[in-house]
């Protein structure tokens, strides 16, 4: 009965036809254009073409792929040239201020236009009980955006053959990031898992709705605090310079994972605004993907 409930768990898309296209076909077209756009890497996914593992994770954006999915693709795009992950740890921001503080998806499987990935159940399970913050909870995500947006890319890259952790956080403060990063690890380590079969993407928009300039400058000390691994820095920057980065908690998380495991650095590889696609530079969003090496 349980395993038939499981099956039966399925997190249907909600922001299909809205954030990206609802019709497969259309969708896979939309994902392929990110990655062709002038702004994107104007190449198509590699999947697979190294054995190793040069990423613990991402920074990336989660608005409109007509917005920022040519900065997402940037991510996608290096993550499809190293070793195929056995599951992705999606970190987010909870938009609606429903769930706990950190809100993990417990098991089941999430939907979108291109098809159902499984959660990984066990993994998601252990990371509750090691973290002190973290419960297992679905409120959260039923009409959070931020982690689903970024499934249709993971998905064009590697299909099925994959699961997702799917964790949206509430209290964005760096007590509540290291405990999950340390909760994470914990877990990994105790089921015994290679941390090279693990990826994290952790999803944050940046400055949002200020003029162009604005929203470079202030996001310029958003991203020197991510690629220094600073999370700190970054909560404080964030604070004292009033910067609308609607996900420091995600992005903290994984800073802290990777001080954890002694990571090789940080590497920007794109920075845009909504203004660079729209040419309305006077009320744009902040778009970045970085590279977090292992």
């Amino acid at each position: 009965m349980k395993r038939r409930w499981q099956l039966l768990n399925v997190r249907k898309a909600v922001v299909a036809g809205q954030f990206y296209e609802s019709n497969s076909k259309k969708l896979m077209e939309q994902i392929r254009q990110c990655f062709l756009h002038e702004l994107g890497p104007r190449e198509l996914p590699k999947t697979e073409i190294s054995p190793k593992r040069a990423s613990l994770g991402f920074v990336v954006p989660h608005a409109g792929y007509v917005y920022s999915g040519p900065a997402a693709a940037h991510a996608y795009y290096t993550l499809s040239l190293e070793k195929k992950p056995t599951s992705i740890v999606l970190v987010g921001p909870n938009h609606t201020g429903i769930g706990p503080s950190v809100s993990i998806y417990p098991d089941g499987l999430w939907e979108t236009p291109l098809g159902r990935v499984p959660v990984d159940a066990e993994l998601a399970k252990l990371v509750i009980e090691k973290s002190r913050f973290a419960r297992l909870d679905t409120t959260a995500h039923e009409y959070e955006h931020s982690l689903e947006v970024q499934l249709p890319f993971l998905q064009y890259i590697f299909g099925a053959d994959f699961s997702i952790i799917p964790i949206a956080i509430l209290n964005q403060t760096p007590r509540v990031a290291e405990d999950l990063a340390k909760a994470i690890l914990s877990a990994i380590q105790t089921l015994k898992r290679d941390l090279s079969e693990i990826v994290v993407i952790a999803t944050s928009d940046l400055t949002h709705y200020e003029p162009h300039d604005t929203a470079y400058r202030k996001d310029q000390l958003v991203i020197e605090k991510i690629i220094g691994l600073d999370p700190e820095g970054l909560f404080k920057v964030v604070v004292e310079k009033d910067i609308s980065m609607c996900g420091p908690g995600s992005a903290m998380m994984l800073m802290y994972l990777a001080r954890a495991v002694g990571a090789g650095g940080a590497r920007l590889l794109k920075y845009m605004t909504s203004g660079d696609v729209t040419g309305e530079r006077s009320w744009v969003v902040g778009y970045a993907s970085i590279q977090i090496l292992r």
